[in-house]
């Protein structure tokens, strides 16, 4: 078993850790909808044909969705801030190369380069768990989960104008400064997490799922192009099933798998990762719809005849409001757990869809859905981080961040492919340009209804909240009242839990340790001290993971994952702290 060393001060993390994570986050999502205001122009501008000018964005795409669970598990080992600025040093690489050219294949590779960034969300994520205490943990993680809306809604206006008024190059050298400030204000502010994961990266693994999640997502996003019934299309499917169940048989033999498919296949992360889907497609169907219908002109008889600028200022709310729900997210999910808030999200969501339908004649009513749709996509972006952290050990944090980050990207691929083949499909030819219609909007908004409303049924199998943090703290005062109580459990007496010794670097015992328990919420399970001959024994209150933390007076602290079965046995564990008292 590896053991970890950690630094329980490094908890009292700096004020400033929530804002520069989160900051990190937007950067991601300007570089996603960088290309949004000038996608109908990137053929002129780099000189090719439609569908090859689709690869510059289908690129990023793919990249994102195969970095983002490997960088999660990367963090989980070998270090989550190191994989952050990692993310986003490659990501300012693939900016500044795709700000020097206007040839297809190189913008291409730039664009690529720049999808790791996508990593920085469950990284993020799992630095805050790492690092902030419990009470302030909820608000900040819906501020990281939501930045990806925040950055996209502020990015849109912003885009625009720097693509009305400048060279468009100068959009990708904007992202690479942004890129190298956040690079500076994580190496500035944010410590290295001392939480590691066991084991050793899943090369096989990370190769395994990256060609699966190729193969899937090649046909979703070009199925269009290439034709949804063509043997390329359809090959493509069939492969990814292939390679995916492949895949999936290699990790659940696997000692360390890059997903811990067991963990994956628990009701509360499984139902979680469904929901995160639907709410992916969900988010990018306003964003597909709304900027569109601002911009046509007022002589179709149904576009608004707004600028590109001003089109952007209308769908930026829908952002904004992403951001300024993360508090309010915070007080409802303390109260009433985040399952609850998820609902209420996709309640909200379902709302602002079906207003939307009939709220389509006047710049002010695009306004409005916005902010609806903002507002309930902010409390249902926020719960997804809280059920997923709620759900594995500390260890995995980064993976299973990671893969629900890429649920949702599938989501909003999947949106992506659908409305763009309803709209192209509902279309007008007017002069050789296909205009899309007023049918076509309102179909769309009926499939995100949809989405939603799966979404809806997806959330209520969710398993129900455990205790509030306030009263698992009273019952572990219960089952224990003080640790020197605790350290009358004998050895022998432990049937269902840990036991061992606590030693020094040199192998002699440590009497009066304190070891602690903690459970997969982070939560307390139980405290000891350790005897004269350094002996310590832990009940468990059920099976799972846990970290066993243990500190003693000129030792440095020891984290040590371990998993217990849940059966009427003691699992034997020594915990070897390190020589020197590790500073602050």
């Amino acid at each position: 078993m590896t053991h970890t060393t950690t630094d329980q001060p490094t908890r009292g993390a700096s004020g400033a850790l929530v804002p520069v994570l989160a900051f990190a986050g937007i950067v991601v999502a300007v570089m996603q909808t960088l290309l949004v205001p000038v996608i109908k122009d990137l053929p002129q501008l780099l000189g090719t044909a439609p569908s090859n000018a689709t690869w510059v964005l289908t690129s990023t795409l793919l990249s994102g969705a195969v970095a983002t669970p490997i960088m999660g598990r990367l963090g989980d080992l070998y270090g989550k801030r190191r994989m952050l600025i990692l993310s986003l040093a490659v990501m300012v690489v693939g900016a500044l190369v795709s700000a020097l050219t206007s040839q297809l294949l190189t913008m291409i590779v730039g664009r690529t380069l720049q999808g790791f960034a996508m990593g920085a969300i469950p990284l993020g994520i799992g630095l805050m768990r790492d690092m902030l205490p419990r009470e302030k943990l909820g608000s900040a993680m819906a501020l990281m989960s939501s930045s990806i809306g925040v950055g996209g809604g502020l990015a849109l206006p912003a885009a625009a104008l720097v693509a009305q008024h400048m060279n468009w190059h100068a959009l990708f050298y904007g992202a690479a400064g942004l890129g190298v400030l956040s690079i500076a204000l994580t190496l500035l502010v944010v410590p290295e997490s001392p939480m590691r994961a066991e084991g050793s990266f899943d090369v096989v693994g990370a190769l395994g799922l990256s060609t699966g999640l190729v193969l899937l997502l090649l046909p979703i996003t070009k199925g269009s192009d290439w034709g949804w019934s063509s043997g390329t299309t359809l090959g493509l499917f069939a492969a990814s099933v292939a390679v995916l169940l492949l895949w999936g048989v290699f990790e659940l033999r696997h000692s360390a798998p890059l997903v811990d498919l067991r963990t994956t296949a628990r009701p509360a992360v499984l139902f979680t990762n469904l929901a995160s889907i639907m709410v992916g497609v969900s988010f990018y169907v306003v964003s597909l719809v709304l900027p569109q219908l601002l911009q046509l002109p007022k002589a179709t008889g149904y576009g608004l005849g707004q600028s590109m600028v001003a089109a952007g200022l209308l769908v930026a709310p829908l952002g904004l409001t992403m951001m300024f729900t993360a508090p309010v997210y915070a007080r409802l999910s303390a109260k009433y757990g985040p399952k609850t808030t998820l609902i209420l999200g996709l309640l909200i969501i379902a709302i602002g869809y079906g207003a939307g339908l009939g709220l389509m004649s006047a710049p002010w009513q695009s306004l409005v859905i916005a902010v609806v749709l903002g507002a309930g996509i902010g409390l249902a972006y926020s719960s997804l981080p809280a059920l997923i952290v709620g759900a594995v050990p500390a260890s995995e944090t980064g993976a299973a961040n990671g893969l629900n980050t890429l649920m949702r990207s599938i989501g909003t691929s999947v949106s992506s492919a659908v409305i763009g083949m309803v709209l192209a499909n509902t279309a007008n030819n007017v002069g050789g340009v296909e205009i899309p219609t007023m049918h076509g909007f309102r179909v769309s908004f009926l499939i995100a209804t949809g989405a939603v409303a799966v979404g809806l049924v997806l959330a209520l199998f969710l398993p129900k909240r455990s205790l509030p943090a306030a009263e698992a703290a009273q019952h572990t005062q219960l089952r224990a009242s003080s640790e020197e109580d605790a350290a009358l459990v004998t050895a022998e007496e432990v049937l269902r839990g840990f036991r061992g010794r606590v030693l020094s670097a040199q192998g002699v015992p440590v009497a009066r340790a304190k070891v602690t328990l903690i459970d997969r919420r982070g939560r307390q399970a139980g405290a000891t001290l350790s005897g004269d001959d350094g002996t310590y024994a832990l009940a468990v209150p059920a099976e799972g993971a846990y970290v066993l933390a243990a500190m003693a007076v000129g030792h440095g602290p020891l984290a040590s994952s371990a998993t217990h079965a849940g059966d009427e046995r003691a699992v034997d564990l020594d915990l070897s702290l390190p020589g020197e008292t590790v500073s602050a």
